[in-house]
Formats: C-alpha cells, structure tokens, sequence
C-alpha cells in the first residue's frame, strides 16, 4: 500500500490578453534577462524542431505572501501579447489534506488579487513593449496540482507506477481535478481519469478543464506544465478573436441595415475595407499564434498537447472564430455587391443624363 503523505507544488496560472503583441528582444533588454534556449525542453528524445519560435520570456520574482502561506512567484511574456503568473506553493500532505486543500486553492480570491496586482506592476515596467495595447482585459486562470514520485522501497528505489496510483487514489485525483471536495460518482471518476496520459510507467498526467494533476518529478513535470500554459494561452487568444469578431460582426449587421439607401450604399464600401482589414489582422494573428510551437504530428507532446487543448475548449473557440470569419467574408462580398450595383446605378444614369443633355442640345441647335 503506498504512503498516505505526498510531496509536491500546487501552481496558480493566472493569464492576462494584454495587446497584439509583446517585443521579447526589449522585454529581455528591460528585464536583464538572457536570451532563452530551446524550449519546452523534454525528459524524452525529440527533434530539434519541436520547440518555440520564440519561447516565452521567463521572470522570476521574489517570493509572495498570500494569506501567511509563501509562494514562489514568475512571470511569462509571450511575444503574442500574453502575460502569463504563475504562483507556487510547495507542500507535504496526506491524500485527504490534498484534495481539501486544492479545492480551496482553486477558489481562493486572495491568489487572483495578488496576481493582477503583479500583472499591473509589470505591465508598467514593459509598457513600451507592447504593440497596440488593448483597453479592456481577458483573462484566464488555470492550476495545476503536481506530485512527486511515491517510492516503496528506500533500498530498491522502487516507485509506485501511475495504474497503481490510480488504483489506489483514483478518485482522490478526479476530485483534485475537479476541484471538489466531496466525493465524485463512479461516472463522473471515470470521465476525469479518460483523459490521462503517461510517457513512462511512473508518470500521470490527468487533465481536466480548470486544473490537471501531474504525477512525475519537478524536472520532468516542467516541460508539461510549460505545454498546458501554452494550450492555456491559446485559448485566451481565442476568445480575444472572439470578442473582436462579436463585436465587429454588430456592428456591420447595423450598418448593412442602415445601407439600403441611395448614399447608405456608398457608406458601405468603407465598412466593407475596415472589415476586410481586421479579418487580414486576425488571420494574421491566428498564424503567428499557430506557428508559435512546432510539434511532429505523432510525438507524445503532440498529443500531451493536443488532449489539453481539446479538454479546456481550444478547438471548440478555434470553431467559433473561423465561423465568424467566414461570417465575415461573406458580409464582406454583399457590402461590396450592394456597393458596385449602387456604383453601376449612378454610371447608368449619368450615362441617361449626359445623352439628354446632348439630344436637347441637338434638337435646339436644329431649330
């Protein structure tokens, strides 16, 4: 039977939307931080190419107080516009102190506070840094609940395997990753546990859609916690486009609506370059965002990365914004109708008007 007592660190992901794009090069210069190596950087062997185009800007800051506990405290910048907290709390607690705690972690307001308090502060420091900041703010939070290996023996250095540990506290871990405190359905523990991943026999990854539970050494949980930020961030910028896409597709219904007159038509035109405009900036921005990490189709971070991403909704906002955009396209193409057979209108009848004009012209001069 393993040990009732775990080790590990509770981390707090607090992500901040807070422009289209963030210069690293300054952000490191301000920072006096050194360039950044090839990342995620994996326990397992893998391509060169999987990687970072240009890996996140770390910053580490000094440890914070949050309700008399200590935590270790980061900042990431992503060159996408991305401020990213991480808050760390390390611990060792039995099984029912774990999925107690986690559940109060997970809704404490004293950890947001304090993380958009950090965010103001940095985004002061790097102001200059940001290109076309934003005058509103989407956020998403997300944790993370990582614990080390169990050993059996001292002498073999045996570990507990992950079916073992999901054996014996499988329904302890569904409950973390919901975030529960009382316990789950045999349903609902399965359906949690569906989703878990392991590269190894002695590491776990479950993921659910606000918190993930990583059962592996600090050294080699960092590469999948430094990946389900990434998802995290992704699903941020998502919902931006969508935001920015409700928002323009409003407006354009207003003004198609109001463009059934003579001169409306005419205002449309001008609707109709401003939408194009921004689609060319979202699908810009959707392939920076895209191209920001490369992954071979059938490594295991492909997939580690692929089943975060579906379970906290990454693919189901990547949907709804392709679907406005070609919203968009097709509002596009109707102003534009509607504009060139209002534009066809006014040439035919200044073609009429110009050949009066001649005939009374004519019949004057014969008379």
């Amino acid at each position: 039977m393993p040990q009732s007592r775990v080790t590990g660190s509770f981390r707090s992901l607090f992500l901040y939307d807070l422009s289209d794009e963030i210069r690293l090069d300054e952000v490191r210069r301000i920072l006096g931080v050194p360039g950044a190596a090839r990342e995620p950087s994996f326990r397992h062997l893998t391509p060169e190419y999987v990687r970072f185009e240009r890996p996140p800007v770390l910053e580490v800051l000094p440890e914070v107080e949050i309700n008399g506990e200590r935590f270790r405290c980061s900042l990431s910048y992503y060159d996408y516009g991305i401020v990213s907290v991480e808050l760390e709390l390390p611990f060792e607690l039995d099984w029912p102190q774990l999925v107690s705690r986690s559940g109060g972690w997970m809704t404490a307001p004293d950890l947001e506070r304090k993380a958009a308090e950090l965010v103001r502060s940095c985004r002061r420091r790097v102001a200059s840094t940001l290109l076309k900041e934003y005058d509103y703010q989407l956020t998403e939070d997300y944790y993370l609940i990582q614990i080390q290996p169990v050993r059996l023996d001292s002498v073999t250095n045996e570990v507990l395997s992950a079916a073992d540990l999901i054996a014996a506290h499988g329904g302890s871990i569904a409950q973390i990753v919901r975030g529960e405190t009382s316990p789950l359905s045999d349903d609902e523990t399965s359906e949690v546990l569906h989703s878990r991943l392991s590269y190894f026999p002695t590491d776990l990854l479950v993921v659910g859609w606000t918190a993930a539970f990583v059962y592996d050494t600090p050294e080699g949980a960092a590469s999948t916690i430094r990946l389900l930020a990434y998802a995290n961030s992704q699903l941020l910028e998502f919902r931006h486009y969508d935001h920015i896409l409700s928002l323009l597709l409003a407006q354009v219904y207003d003004s198609v609506s109001e463009g059934t007159g003579f001169l409306g038509r005419w205002r449309l035109a001008r609707e109709a370059e401003r939408l194009s405009a921004i689609q060319l900036d979202v699908r810009e921005l959707t392939e920076r965002m895209d191209n920001s990490i490369k992954f071979l189709s059938d490594m295991f971070a492909a997939r580690m990365y692929r089943l975060a991403a579906n379970r906290i909704g990454v693919p189901d906002y990547r949907t709804l914004v392709d679907q406005k955009l070609n919203t968009a396209g097709e509002l596009y193409r109707f102003m534009m109708d509607r504009f060139h057979q209002g534009r066809g209108f006014v040439l035919e009848l200044m073609v009429v008007v110009i050949l009066i004009i001649e005939l009374v012209f004519l019949f004057r001069g014969k008379s």
